[in-house]
């Protein structure tokens, strides 16, 4: 009897000290933790695609519904221990071919933009100052097009929330750039797989400027997942930009080579 009082005694005791341990991890979590966390994951999942190839149509609508249609080609790199690379390279319509934008993001360090331009012959660095200004008449700003970073925001977790058939982390994301165009980012991340499904933007006087939504997302080489659609609509000016990815390619042996002011000059 004295053994089973034991036994007994020593089970509730590891069931009080697991609830009282459970409970101060919950109380020990901040929602600055909790949202970095959940950034950290989410970044951890799209490591080690290495680079992509990707050719796009670019829809753009004006406040009346009038459309304008360019096709362009995506290229990116991943880098290690820093941001990602891309060049992005407009084909049709004729005033825009050869037009092209690297783009060298970083960590910590404002990032890299250089922007070639054909009938000018020249290349264009982008000042860090002037990148909330809209790429090529789009809706997508010069930051916009730069690799999501970890460090590049604090966070700040809200709440759990219904989205697309899923249900969703909603987290506030505080740029940590001062040239940044944006007060603050709510993201919506699903926690299926950790995909996001809708950021809203907001301007520096903190109002509600942008909506981006991902959708028809298909997972390549069993583990990445990549949105097929990307629609930014600007609440305040009514215009909007729909990018469509139409063949898009993972590790297709890209290198540093393919990723400098060279390659902006001979891009066709």
């Amino acid at each position: 009897m004295l053994k089973l009082k034991t036994y007994h005694a020593k089970k509730s005791f590891i069931t009080l000290l697991s609830l009282v341990s459970i409970s101060a991890v919950c109380l020990a979590q901040t929602p600055a933790e909790k949202g970095l966390e959940i950034a950290l994951e989410s970044d951890k999942r799209n490591t080690g695609w290495q680079d992509t190839t990707a050719e796009m149509t670019m829809i753009l609508r004006n406040n009346r519904g009038e459309e304008s249609i360019r096709a362009l080609r995506v290229k990116s790199l991943e880098v290690a221990d820093d941001g990602d690379k891309s060049l992005t390279i407009f084909d049709e319509p004729k005033d825009v071919s050869g037009t092209a934008l690297l783009t060298f993001s970083h960590k910590t360090e404002s990032d890299d933009q250089w922007l070639y331009l054909p009938a000018l012959k020249r290349v264009k660095r982008i000042s860090s100052r002037n990148k909330s200004g809209s790429f090529m008449g789009s809706e997508f700003s010069f930051e916009d097009l730069t690799s999501f970073e970890v460090e590049k925001y604090t966070y700040e977790y809200l709440r759990d929330e219904p989205c697309n058939n899923e249900t969703c982390w909603v987290i506030v994301q505080y740029p940590v750039d001062k040239y940044s165009g944006y007060k603050r980012r709510i993201v919506w991340i699903d926690q299926s797989e950790f995909r996001v499904q809708k950021t809203e933007f907001y301007d520096r006087k903190d109002t509600l400027l942008k909506t981006l939504t991902f959708s028809a997302y298909q997972q390549h080489l069993n583990k990445f997942w990549r949105a097929d659609q990307l629609e930014m609509v600007n609440h305040q000016s009514g215009k909007s930009t729909l990018l469509k990815y139409n063949d898009l390619q993972l590790k297709t042996g890209l290198d540093d080579k393919d990723f400098n002011k060279n390659a902006l000059k001979r891009a066709r």
